[in-house]
């Protein structure tokens, strides 16, 4: 059957990734405007072209070498060992030698091999967390299931990846490779869609409009400045200029640095973006389906409520007894017996000053925390209750018992599953004695313990009783003395963060392999929108293919999805996309890695994550908080609305260029504008204002407003009207000033040339401050905020300032001093499009108001 290894995938190789950052249209219509402008001998133009390519194409393809490695990471998963018995001996082997039918011994701590049949166990507890999402170790036995129990019930089976949390057992291999569980899921991560994101396809389309839009305009000015009489030469040479002064020679740049600075800030809020694109998309993110444990919950359990025979003690943190103070004498003496209980009956290693280091089972941690917590802390009452004996928990009796020495003689110490202990209970301790449990009481018991269960809460009962010798049997008339409720609290910041995330819009939805009951009690704490029919359990579409439209409606109504199988996460994320929602899929283990992967943006935990969901997730969080999703969703957001508006500043301009130059041009006027001073306009304009404008902080509305439409364009109708009207106002302002230096004022062709030349550049600069929201204010508002904006100003000015009084660059560009008239008129007429765009936007947002 070959070797237990998981089938290795075809990376991209350094080219393909080199290749990639080519494939955009606008980009490689650069490099034929590059290749032409060195044909003609532009050589300025031809250069900065180059070096705009080079920078766009060194961020993308270092940020993106390291994509997604999940195969790898899952290999790494079965690079171990495995104590086989062959020939009668048993010996360590590699794992990848394991074949179906090796008999393996497990044992605390290792890494199951293969997927096992189990043979025999002794206490063997399994974490199959990063395989089924179930929060807790799975205790395991030998008795057969049916063909058909979901995986993370199937208790007579130990699968591949999975790690032994306690005991020891052995098992028959019956899958090894990719026949195992986890080959299955890695051929769903192999063959999970990724697709292009909505930003990447966006700016695609966009792109290809631009090609035609740049070839029209460049024949149509060609055409119509050679039927007005104007040399070849010189027609083609403006040809080609227009035609790359309407390609935006920033947007590549200024879209990779915008995202690239998106992702810097995401990481500052503990976010690690691994593709620069899925950054846009987290701000189109309409749903997110997010797992519960560690992400909605503490990953910690913790005892909540301890229920005596008349009355139920609240165990939250805060108002946990002090047993150990002098005060506490008077303390119901049955708390004390019940913490004491929890504490001593109890296999975990509890590590008071390091609880993460602390081992053993979650539950059983959180009754040893208790202890502590209350100043009964185990190794004092070992001290005090010194161990003489201990039963291990077992599957068939479901209890655990230790007996201990105390003044009065021994006692045995119990605790475990509710229903077996009440039937080994006789009678239940009060304050002042102890009463016979009746038939009737059991039954009030065991209706206690399952309204707890129904809470999501996980119930332990506690009993002792006095013995005569250690090994006098442990479970017969014992005294009950009470329930104890844990739970995995949810985290504190959660419930305000779902808040924000319905305020703005996103739909969030639990996806969990943990069980129902459970769940529903985590999202009613947390404030997901519940109804009766809130929580769908796995078992209930086990294939979505198979359902119709109105169940496939009813499906996506649900705020919890509880047993839910890796296959189940990946159709669930497939359902809600034909749906048309962009979804961001939260997760930490191996079986989270297919939606990770085709989900719209793949959010992986980075504390408890496994390598393979952060390999397969666009984005890793440092914190495993759902508050730093919704950061991150935030700044999405903002920065789609920086590229939005540096498109819209670029595209306007360069109209407005094309515009000036190609009325001039078909009227039979002088160009207002040589092909040289529009190509070094261009490059100017176009990478360092909409750079300031691409690292922009946004507005504190960003999440005050629904999710965008995912379909909805960078360039909508309405934006191109925007883009063609002040394109209008620019080329108004730019001959306008032309020809008033041209004839009222009497320069020189070359002075009025230069006066349009300086008149276009500065009323692009102050341009960009049209750029702001209207709803912002006037004077502060998101751009002026913006420090790089004013840096920008400066350095472009500077450098318009050198091509006037620079004479080696003012006598490439054509350049001469205008003069103290030629630069009054420069200022006023730089002026218009800013006052008048203000003008609008004031109007803008009167009039949204008024609605």
């Amino acid at each position: 059957v070959g070797p237990n290894r998981l089938r290795e995938i075809e990376h991209r190789s350094v080219l393909e990734i080199l290749w990639e950052q080519f494939k955009s249209l606008v980009v490689l219509l650069l490099v034929v405007a590059m290749g032409v402008s060195f044909l003609f001998g532009q050589t300025v133009e031809g250069l900065a072209i180059a070096a705009v390519l080079a920078i766009n194409t060194a961020i993308g393809f270092f940020t993106e070498w390291r994509a997604v490695r999940s195969m790898e990471a899952l290999q790494q998963l079965g690079q171990v060992t495995a104590c086989v018995r062959r020939d009668g001996q048993e010996e360590i082997i590699p794992a990848d030698e394991l074949v179906p039918g090796d008999i393996v011994r497990l044992r605390g701590g290792d890494l199951v091999p293969a997927d096992l049949r189990l043979l025999d166990t002794d206490r063997l507890q399994v974490d199959e967390s990063a395989l089924t999402g179930e929060s807790v170790p799975v205790a395991k036995n030998t008795e057969p299931v049916a063909a058909d129990t979901p995986l993370a019930e199937r208790s007579c089976m130990a699968y591949k990846g999975t790690a032994v949390a306690e005991g020891q057992g052995t098992g028959l291999v019956v899958a090894t490779g990719m026949e195992t569980e986890l080959g299955a899921i890695s051929a769903m991560v192999e063959t999970a869609e990724t697709g292009d994101t909505p930003l990447e396809q966006k700016l695609d389309r966009l792109g290809r409009r631009l090609v035609w839009l740049t070839l029209g305009i460049a024949a149509a000015v060609a055409g119509a400045g050679l039927l007005a009489g104007r040399p070849l030469l010189l027609m083609i040479e403006t040809g080609i200029a227009l035609a790359v002064a309407a390609i935006p020679e920033g947007l590549p740049i200024v879209a990779t640095v915008a995202l690239a600075h998106g992702m810097w800030v995401m990481l500052r809020r503990n976010a690690y973006v691994r593709r620069l694109s899925a950054v846009e998309t987290l701000g189109a993110t309409t749903l997110i389906c997010t797992d519960k444990t560690g992400t909605l919950t503490e990953n910690q359990m913790a005892a909540r409520r301890l229920v005596l025979a008349d009355r139920t003690v609240d165990l939250s943190t805060d108002a946990r007894p002090d047993l150990a103070a002098p005060e506490a004498d008077g303390t119901d003496p049955r708390l004390r017996a019940a913490i004491e209980v929890g504490a001593l009956c109890n296999g975990a290693e509890y590590n008071a000053d390091a609880p993460e280091e602390s081992t053993g089972d979650p539950l059983e941690l959180a009754l040893l925390e208790l202890g502590h917590d209350t100043g009964r802390a185990r190794p004092n009452l070992l001290q005090e209750f010194p161990l003489v004996r201990t039963v291990a928990f077992d599957r068939d009796t479901k209890m655990m018992a230790t007996y201990h020495e105390a003044d009065d003689g021994l006692f045995v110490a119990v605790k475990g599953a509710p229903e077996a202990v009440l039937d080994a209970c006789t009678s239940v301790i009060e304050v002042d004695g102890s009463e016979t449990l009746s038939d009737e009481a059991q039954e009030e018991w065991l209706q206690k313990s399952e309204n707890l269960a129904a809470d999501g809460l996980r119930v332990l009962a506690l009993a002792r009783k006095p013995v005569d010798a250690e090994d006098a049997p442990p479970y017969e008339e014992l005294g009950l003395l009470g329930l104890v409720a844990l739970l995995d609290p949810p985290r504190e910041d959660v419930r305000p963060v779902i808040e924000r995330c319905q305020q703005a819009g996103i739909r969030v939805v639990m996806v969990t392999g943990d069980h129902p009951a459970t769940a529903w009690a985590v999202a009613e704490a947390v404030g997901l929108d519940m109804n009766e029919h809130a929580v769908v359990e796995g078992g209930q579409f086990v294939s979505i293919e198979a359902l119709d439209q109105e169940q496939k409606e009813r499906l996506q109504r649900a705020a919890v999805y509880a047993r839910v199988t890796p296959k189940q996460k990946l159709d669930l994320v497939d359902l809600y996309q034909d749906a048309g929602q962009v979804v961001a899929m939260t997760g930490d283990g191996v079986n989270d890695a297919p939606a990770l992967r085709s989900a719209d943006i793949g959010v992986a935990m980075g504390r408890r994550g496994t390598d393979v969901a952060r390999e397969a997730a666009d984005m890793v969080l440092r914190d495993d908080a759902l508050s730093s999703v919704v950061a991150a969703v935030r700044q999405g957001r903002i920065i789609f609305d920086n590229i939005r508006k540096f498109v819209v500043y670029l595209l306007s301009g360069n109209v407005g260029e094309i515009l000036g130059v190609g009325a001039a041009a078909t009227v039979g006027l002088p160009l207002p504008l040589l092909p040289l001073q529009i190509l070094y306009l261009n490059v100017l304009n176009d990478v360092f204002p909409a750079l300031a404008l691409g690292v922009g902080r946004g507005t504190q509305q960003a999440m005050d407003r629904p999710p965008r439409d995912p379909a909805e364009s960078v360039i909508t109708g309405y934006h191109w009207r925007l883009i063609g009207g002040y394109g209008v106002l620019i080329a108004v302002t730019i001959l306008g000033a032309f020809l008033i230096a041209l004839y009222p004022l009497g320069m020189s062709t070359a002075q009025a040339v230069s006066v349009s030349f300086l008149t276009l550049s500065i009323s692009r600069l102050l341009h960009v401050f049209n750029m702001r929201r209207p709803e912002s204010g006037l004077f502060d508002n998101e751009i002026s905020r913006t420090p790089y904006v004013w840096g920008a100003l400066a350095l472009c000015l500077g450098l318009l300032l050198l091509a006037v009084y620079w004479p080696p660059l003012a006598a490439i560009l054509s350049v001469v001093p205008p003069g103290l008239h030629g630069w009054l008129l420069i200022g006023g007429a730089s002026l218009v499009p800013l006052l008048l765009g203000q003008v609008y936007l004031g109007w803008r947002a009167l009039w949204a108001s008024a609605e």
